[in-house]
């Protein structure tokens, strides 16, 4: 009777602290894997431009779904078991003491050998997690890369080479992948070998102090004294698998804060100036800048007053777009400095210093969204009157109204519903709507066929109309109005002028038009 009222408590105790557990632990779990999400989202929004070109995008988005599985599951969940089952074990043990402490204390003697052996299987496992997840994120950016360039592989045949790329990177995560799984696995058997081992030492010594007559209990109390002990293996087993996945949470965990953690390369002042309009010019004094340790510009010295046109013109390579990605602090200047109304950028509110801004670039961004969202997109209070009116001006209404729900049409993932001129004119609608005074427009009629590309200038031409515009061009025959052009070559200026200035100069700008008109 008093076996079966032991065995029977001890049950109801164990489902309870297990259900109470549940009910704690549950609530703080979710809650911990959606601030982390939220974390995480805020921080990329906010990371710098560069920090993208240098790291794949399919590390990031691993890290964003894998990892943060994988410190829910690993970690999260760990600590629910790691919350429940020491007080067991207590529970447990301390009814072991009492019932013969020298036999307790025999038993955890042995406790150091077995965290010994349990804690070399988990550091190994956190190593192979480590290199798992990162696998995995090259496995992601070929997902990534086939989806945006699935034209490419189509029209070059070359399916059967992204096939091989990833079934080699696939084959060695699962290499990875196995080994790691392996260790894992190899915990819990470890566990209960070394609990059973212990057990039988027990028995043993038991049964040696039973011939000395000193074992100090019944028979009867040794059995009820062995289901105890057996009643600590379950949770112990279940803590060493937890350490185990623990592991592999945590080198997720690590994944997860290197992104967090990230040094933002775009520093705010400590008493940053707020500025709500552009008054004068933006000037380059002597500006320079590197990536990493390659050389782009070189001594930049320009001056744009306010309602001037420049267009920066040159070769591949020399230094254009990465100028106007100076302009709104997308990277910051190596050295020399860039004034806005006799202040340096980098003193400025960088939110109020690219509300001043309106973007348009060679590759409309657009959102799986509708028409409205997209051209409303970051500004509150908007009506359709508003919207319609952009649309007007940017010469996107008429192909609006035709579409199927109109302003409501959703325009698929990246505007892939649209033409490309519709979707720059789009992306003008949406830069008209801002109404900034400063425009930065980079090669944005490059890509476009000859009748999209009229529609496409057109707009553009509303758009810049008492603006300050810094204008990136491929086609050079729609600069010539421009005010000032500044051919870059080797990030440097090589020359500058009005278009008329610059062709009778029979220069780099004059010998690059001649070989447009040529073509």
């Amino acid at each position: 009777v008093y076996v079966c009222i032991v065995l029977i408590s001890t049950s109801m105790l164990s489902n309870l602290m297990r259900y109470l557990s549940q009910r704690v632990l549950v609530s703080m779990r979710t809650h911990i894997m959606r601030n982390v999400r939220n974390a995480l989202f805020e921080k990329i929004t906010k990371l710098h431009v560069g920090y993208f070109n240098n790291h794949r995008k399919g590390d990031i988005l691993s890290s964003i779904s894998n990892d943060v599985t994988e410190v829910q599951n690993g970690v999260a969940n760990s600590f629910h078991i790691l919350f429940r089952d020491p007080l067991l074990i207590i529970g447990f043990l301390s009814m072991l003491l009492y019932m013969s402490a020298q036999l307790t204390i025999v038993t955890l003697l042995t406790l150091p050998v077995s965290a010994l052996v349990i804690g070399r299987i988990s550091r190994k496992l956190k190593r192979g997690a480590k290199e798992s997840q990162s696998m995995m994120g090259r496995i992601v950016s070929h997902f990534e890369e086939a989806i945006s360039g699935i034209r490419i592989i189509k029209a070059f045949n070359a399916q059967r080479y992204v096939n091989n790329n990833f079934q080699e990177s696939n084959e060695q995560h699962r290499r990875i992948s196995k080994k790691m799984f392996n260790k894992q696995e190899l915990a819990s058997p470890m566990s209960e070998f070394l609990g059973i081992t212990v057990a039988a030492s027990v028995i043993f010594y038991a049964g040696f102090l039973q011939m000395k007559g000193q074992l100090g209990m019944e028979w009867s109390s040794f059995v009820v004294y062995i289901g105890f002990y057996w009643r600590v293996l379950e949770p112990s087993k279940a803590i060493s698998n937890a350490f185990a996945n623990l592991q592999r949470g945590l080198a997720s965990g690590e994944r997860l804060f290197a992104i967090l953690d990230e040094e933002p390369a775009i520093k705010k002042s400590p008493n940053p100036i707020p500025v709500k309009d552009f008054e004068e010019s933006i000037e380059f004094r002597n500006v320079f800048f590197k990536y990493g340790s390659e050389p782009v510009l070189k001594g930049i010295d320009l001056k744009i007053e306010k309602g001037k046109t420049v267009a920066l013109v040159g070769p591949s390579g020399a230094g254009k777009s990465t100028m106007a990605d100076l302009i709104p602090r997308f990277y910051d200047v190596t050295t020399g400095e860039i004034i806005l109304d006799g202040k340096d950028i980098r003193h400025y509110e960088p939110k109020d210093l690219i509300s001043l801004m309106g973007i348009v670039t060679q590759e409309a961004i657009l959102f799986n969204d509708t028409v409205f969202n997209n051209i409303a997109f970051g500004m509150d209070g908007v009506t359709m009157a508003d919207v319609t009116r952009a649309a007007e001006i940017a010469n996107a209404h008429e192909f609006i109204i035709q579409l199927p729900h109109q302003y409501q049409t959703n325009i698929g993932d990246r505007g892939a519903n649209l033409s490309g001129g519709q979707r720059q004119r789009l992306a003008i609608a949406r830069a008209v709507l801002k109404n900034p005074p400063i425009l930065i427009l980079d090669e944005a009629t490059s890509a476009l066929d000859t009748e999209s590309e009229k529609l496409v200038q057109e707009a553009l031409t509303n758009l810049m109309k008492n603006r300050t515009s810094v204008v990136i061009a491929h086609r050079l025959s729609t600069i010539q109005h421009a005010d000032e052009i500044v051919v870059l070559k080797d990030g440097e200026i090589a020359e500058r002028g009005t278009h008329q200035k610059l062709l009778t100069q029979k220069g780099l700008y004059s010998h690059l038009c001649q070989l447009q008109t040529f073509s």
